[in-house]
């Protein structure tokens, strides 16, 4: 009865989400992109796909090394991989080029998730982290689709909400297999209805992220367009945290002249918004599509172009990672840390608790808590090479020490394929 009443409530709300991503193209062009890939449309491919969903950036990224094995292991098979939002397809369209079937996730009525399954014929199915759509996992199931939710990881406070709907949501994790990130996660997949025979611990994948020498020789690149500066990278922030993170940044102009922030907002619509509030402030600022070379006297450098965040935080000294000054839970602290990039995170860190504490407790990061002690963390950071160092290194070996995710992901996944 619960799925029921589910597949009329989709089948009502599409046309209103639909209209509600129309009014954001306005502002936005890349939601303009591929509308029709939202109700399941799109090319048919020519042999049954690999199909791995990643929601949106952070879930791209970690995806990266993941999809990167599978297409070496089995170089005839079509890649699919979705996502939810137009800066994970930017994210995915730089790391793969057109070597991977790049699609948005239609939406979650019967009749998108059956023209999508039907056009992209996957062989299995691999969901990073946690995307639970009952409809799109009821369908898998009825064609015989394996389904692995990979590095997966659910929030305590969100197994008692998908419990209160009965068995809409633990009906499609009965048959699926839950490659958890810790045993906590293992535990609340279980308590939400996922099968304790199919349900392991392998870690998080993230940690085998290898972002490669491209990443350290772009990073050279952009010191050289810098200029030669104290500079530290703010990425990922989001509103409310930028006035905090330019609060730094006037402080920082007297402890440590001439230092540059390069900033960067985590959602492309709010780059106009950022830059005006630079504005109101009185910032001497440029931005990154419009400059060639930053100016001696640039205070902050707003980053609106996609893709290039890794390669500015290997430019940097330091790396703050938004998302934590504010409650939204923090975004991925793995990715400076696995260039030697010392990190600075807030105190909102629910998204990654495990791994913000351990990597402040390996010495690869400091935690703060508002404007006035990040100022202070970064000011140490940009004045003393010695700690830049020592940091850099333990945020290095932290990664380092806690790669092999892959490998037992892969080993749970071939065997999905060859059935």
């Amino acid at each position: 009865m619960m799925h029921l009443v589910y597949g009329v409530l989709t089948r009502i709300a599409a046309p209103v989400v639909f209209a509600a991503t129309l009014v954001r193209a306005a502002r936005d062009p890349a939601y303009r992109t591929r509308l029709g890939e939202r109700f399941g449309l799109g090319r048919r491919v020519d042999a049954p796909s690999l199909w791995l969903h990643a929601v949106s950036v952070g879930e791209v990224s970690a995806a990266a090394a993941l999809l990167h094995a599978l297409r070496a292991r089995h170089p005839g098979m079509p890649c699919v991989l979705t996502t939810a939002t137009p800066t994970g397809r930017a994210q995915a369209a730089t790391l793969f080029g057109t070597d991977v079937d790049v699609r948005f996730l239609p939406y979650d009525t019967p009749g998108a998730v059956r023209r999508f399954l039907a056009r992209i014929r996957p062989r299995a199915a691999i969901i990073m982290e946690t995307e639970l759509w009952p409809n799109l996992l009821r369908e898998c199931r009825r064609r015989g689709v394996p389904v692995l939710f990979a590095s997966a990881r659910l929030a305590a406070r969100s197994v008692p909400r998908y419990r209160r709907f009965g068995t809409l949501f633990s009906a499609g994790l009965r048959d699926a297999w839950v490659a958890a990130q810790s045993a906590a996660d293992a535990e609340r997949f279980i308590a939400l209805g996922a099968d304790p025979a199919r349900t392991c611990v392998v870690g998080n994948v993230k940690f085998d992220m290898r972002l490669g020498e491209a990443v350290a020789e772009k990073g050279r690149e952009l010191q050289r367009y810098l200029g030669a500066r104290a500079v530290w990278t703010a990425g990922s922030t989001h509103e409310g945290e930028e006035e905090l993170v330019l609060d730094a940044q006037a402080v920082l102009g007297h402890a440590v002249p001439g230092a540059l922030l390069v900033l960067v907002p985590r959602h492309p619509q709010r780059f106009e918004d950022v830059a005006a509030l630079l504005e109101r402030r009185a910032v001497i600022f440029e931005r990154r599509s419009r400059t060639e070379a930053v100016r001696a006297e640039t205070q902050v450098l707003l980053l609106d172009t996609m893709g290039e965040l890794t390669a500015f935080y290997a430019a940097s000294e330091a790396a703050f990672v938004g998302g934590s000054l504010v409650p939204v839970g923090g975004h991925n602290l793995l990715e400076p840390a696995s260039l030697g990039v010392p990190v600075i995170t807030g105190t909102h860190t629910q998204n990654g608790p495990e791994i913000a504490r351990l990597l402040i407790e390996a010495g690869g990061a400091l935690e703060v808590a508002e404007g006035t002690t990040l100022a202070a963390a970064v000011a140490r950071l940009l004045a003393d090479p010695a700690l830049r160092e020592r940091m850099g290194a333990s945020a290095r070996r932290f990664v380092e020490s806690h790669r092999g995710s892959l490998g037992r992901l892969l080993a749970l996944i071939e065997p999905l394929l060859a059935a």
